[in-house]
């Protein structure tokens, strides 16, 4: 890590996450050009190339920066896997591998520390955008091109996420998994607009002030969303289950149950 002493510790956490996100982002870049057919893990979700190749790159750099904090990633994980610890590493590293076999760019990188069962600092890299995302005890995006290892950070630009309208609010939902529950909690509440998005990139748009809640009722575990819950939170957004009390991390083999993504929560939103 670089020596900054202006940082907060969660904010040089999540540049370091961000610069292992944008190194791993390159390979699956390359990895892009010349894919291959995909192959199909076990849960029967599909992996590719490009996938192993960047958690093979975040795990060795993960080692070397941090060498004596467990780290969980997607690719390596057997669903006994238990860490006691009361910080440990969750990478997803490439999520959003549909969109990525189906050639959208809505695919990222999620590096995510969890310290005390929440996510404190994150890193969000989507390369095939040039956007990075970061959140620690701020949030902030940046534009890095996906040949460009090292980023400075010297063009940071501050998140905050928006006040949730009494009506009309702008939903994002996932692209790939837009389930029945899902659609009938839209249905119960004011939402007048829905974003299909892949991957981590929901959490990071209502950070940005681009959307204002993220429901989402179908599966997803515990990688898939740290990164950019800790973005959000570092935004001024909130993760919570469906009675309200903050999304929580190290549970039983890692899988989130129902969730819900907000900007800022009035009242009577629940």
């Amino acid at each position: 890590m670089t020596n900054e002493p202006c940082l907060d510790e969660r904010d040089r956490l999540a540049r370091l996450f961000g610069l292992i996100a944008v190194r791993a982002g390159e390979a699956i870049m390359q990895a892009r050009a010349g894919a291959g057919d995909p192959g199909t893990k076990s849960d029967g979700s599909p992996v590719t190339a490009a996938d192993l190749k960047a958690d093979e790159i975040i795990r060795q750099c993960l080692h070397r920066n941090l060498p004596h904090w467990p780290v969980i990633t997607e690719e390596t994980c057997s669903g006994a896997q238990v860490v006691d610890a009361d910080r440990f590493v969750l990478v997803d590293p490439l999520d959003g591998t549909r969109e990525f076999i189906g050639g959208s760019g809505e695919f990222t990188v999620n590096i995510a520390l969890i310290e005390n069962r929440m996510p404190v600092a994150g890193a969000v890299y989507a390369p095939a955008l040039q956007q990075l995302y970061l959140g620690g005890s701020t949030a902030c995006r940046m534009a890095v091109a996906h040949h460009d290892p090292s980023p400075t950070f010297s063009a940071l630009c501050a998140l905050e996420v928006g006040r949730l309208p009494a009506q009309g609010w702008r939903a994002v939902v996932s692209r790939s998994h837009l389930d029945a529950a899902t659609q009938a909690w839209i249905d119960r509440h004011p939402v007048a607009e829905l974003r299909p998005s892949g991957s981590s990139l929901k959490f990071c748009a209502i950070a940005a002030g681009e959307a204002d809640v993220y429901p989402r009722l179908a599966p997803t575990m515990e990688w898939d969303t740290a990164a950019g819950h800790a973005v959000l939170l570092a935004a001024g957004g909130s993760v919570t289950d469906l009675d309200g009390q903050p999304l929580r991390y190290g549970k039983p083999e890692y899988r989130n149950g129902h969730f819900v993504a907000w900007a800022r929560i009035p009242g009577d939103a629940r």
